[in-house]
């Protein structure tokens, strides 16, 4: 049995499609097909049924695919333990978002140089997809991103940052006991959208009043929407981690909010699988003493 074969088969079922699972493959359409096919042939069943365009995995192919997922994920460490070298790269490329490189980084990686001392560092920043493709070209050793998954890479939760509603001093949600969406709606509004899927979930939150919320300024930056809030532009959610300094000053206040509890951005360590694994793991022993510690850094 071709492993390659077993490969083609696990990123259709992830990417969904014979043509994005050729693409992430580098290979074309027809390639992965006969792949498949092969691969029907040894087992003697049909992996997927094929309507046109759309494809369903059949019950043959779910009882497959744990199997499958398992020999992918055997053969592609045992590759990469032969091949690995045990020293540490002298410099080591890090890939971030922009609200890692501005709250995190600078807490995690006094931490990390002490533990790695003889090894420098090149961070690059970049939006999530992109970061992605550049662990998978190794073009970066690790990044730092939202929740992401792949075949290829493995990925560990790093970080939760809640996401509250946060208003300037002396603002007269301060102190109500209750909330409500309406009158959130109501106020002019900063609106800081980082694109991720969990942000999805505040914009729900609007979707059952009978007018649009009072949307002011809409930006993809945090710290330009904290400074908006600040300056009484507005009032916003954000994530917890890029107010802490303001919070603690009073100058930006959170106001609990029924509808939002719970809500978090989730940032993800991707690596390729088996690669790096003594970086990573250090920087998840770090992450858990700064956050799940509470340790005065990570506040």
């Amino acid at each position: 049995m071709n492993i390659e074969n077993i490969e083609a088969f696990v990123y259709v079922i992830h990417f969904g499609s014979f043509n994005k699972a050729a693409e992430a493959l580098y290979l074309s359409q027809p390639s992965v097909t006969a792949r498949i096919q092969t691969l029907e042939r040894e087992l003697d069943c049909r992996l997927f049924d094929r309507q046109g365009k759309q494809i369903q995995i059949t019950e043959e192919g779910r009882r497959f695919l744990p199997y499958a997922q398992q020999l992918l994920l055997t053969y592609q460490k045992g590759k990469l333990h032969i091949n690995r070298k045990n020293a540490l790269p002298q410099e080591f490329r890090i890939g971030c978002t922009v609200s890692v490189a501005n709250y995190i980084i600078p807490v995690l990686l006094p931490r990390l140089a002490a533990l790695f001392p003889q090894t420098r560092y090149k961070f690059v920043t970049g939006p999530t997809d992109e970061l992605v493709g550049k662990v998978l070209n190794k073009e970066v050793d690790i990044a730092f991103v939202r929740n992401v998954n792949h075949p290829s890479l493995h990925s560990e939760k790093f970080y939760e940052d809640p996401i509250s509603l946060y208003v300037y001093k002396g603002h007269p949600f301060i102190g109500k006991e209750k909330v409500t969406v309406e009158e959130i709606a109501e106020q002019p509004l900063v609106f800081f959208e980082c694109g991720a899927l969990d942000w999805l979930r505040i914009h729900r939150v609007f979707e059952h009043l009978e007018h649009p919320p009072n949307i002011r300024i809409q930006t993809d930056n945090s710290e330009m929407a904290k400074k908006l809030v600040v300056g009484k532009a507005g009032i916003a959610f954000l994530p917890g981690l890029c107010t802490r300094i303001e919070a603690a000053d009073d100058q930006l206040v959170p106001v609990p909010v029924e509808e939002t509890a719970g809500i978090a951005l989730q940032t993800n360590v991707i690596s390729n699988i088996g690669e790096h694994s003594q970086v990573v793991q250090g920087i998840m022993d770090i992450g858990r003493q700064l956050f799940e510690d509470r340790s005065p850094a990570a506040r």
